[in-house]
């Protein structure tokens, strides 16, 4: 079922009446990316997903976005659609979203399970980098920034196999608003450090990275993994920062296994 919740597109697979997931895209994707997880999982439960705001078919507005403002339009959604404490779910810069709803409001949910992200605010050299990718953008349009950002984002298993689909990934992400993508660098490079917060998570915590993944690699994700009490950290192979759309299978399976444990 597609909505539209607070001007973002909401949509929404299998029964209300089943335990809810609500799962948080990466920058700069859209809900497309979880299509694996939720064909695998709408049976047994209720799966919402939606874009972020200024990205996939919510509309970006000005683009002044923040971390803040993000986690408002994530709790928007768990509250208009009345879901009894969901499973969260967040990859990259979902996860910063999922990190942050966490210290504002841990009670509204049941579990966590973060993706290929990180706790750490940018360092400077980070925030840097966003900055001059707004710039780029500026200068020569989304296509060419999107481009690169992307194609770093996969693994080179992925690279090497799945060139098409990367392509087509791209497009799609070439064409979203160009408003909307700097507004989320924005909001990515002011947000807050939420590393101080992991060991106050007291519900139960799956951490998945890719192998592969460059940009937050095994090492930094286990060492989050192990500040939060009773965290599960999973490797999964020939994957990269997107390890959902390129180890699905891996990745399922992983997700079953701890949905049936908690």
């Amino acid at each position: 079922m597609n909505l539209t919740i607070n001007d973002l597109a909401v949509f929404t697979n299998g029964s209300s009446n089943k335990k809810p997931i609500v799962f948080v895209h990466g920058f700069p994707l859209d809900h497309f990316m979880w299509d694996k997880q939720v064909d695998f999982l709408s049976d047994d439960y209720y799966c919402v997903r939606y874009d972020i705001r200024g990205l996939g078919n919510s509309p970006a507005g000005d683009g002044q976005f923040t971390m803040e403002s993000f986690v408002d339009d994530l709790e928007s959604v768990v509250v208009d659609l009345k879901l009894n404490k969901p499973v969260l779910c967040g990859l990259s810069m979902g996860g910063y979203i999922s990190l942050r709803a966490l210290e504002r409001m841990q009670d509204k949910f049941s579990a966590v399970i973060l993706f290929d992200t990180r706790s750490e605010a940018d360092a400077n050299e980070g925030k840097l980098k966003r900055a001059a990718g707004i710039k780029r953008i500026n200068a020569e349009g989304l296509a060419p920034f999107t481009k690169d950002f992307i194609t770093n984002c996969y693994g080179e298993y992925y690279k090497q196999n799945y060139k098409t689909e990367i392509d087509k990934r791209i497009l799609k992400s070439s064409q979203f608003d160009p408003a909307g993508v700097k507004g989320s660098l924005l909001a990515m490079l002011g947000r807050n450090d939420t590393t101080g917060y992991l060991n106050k998570i007291n519900i139960p915590a799956l951490v998945i990275c890719g192998e592969q993944d460059v940009l937050t690699p095994p090492e930094v994700m286990k060492s989050m993994a192990e500040k939060i009490n009773g965290a599960e950290f999973i490797v999964i192979k020939n994957s990269g920062h997107l390890s959902p759309v390129e180890n699905p299978g891996d990745v399922n399976e992983a997700v079953k296994n701890f949905l049936e444990r908690i």
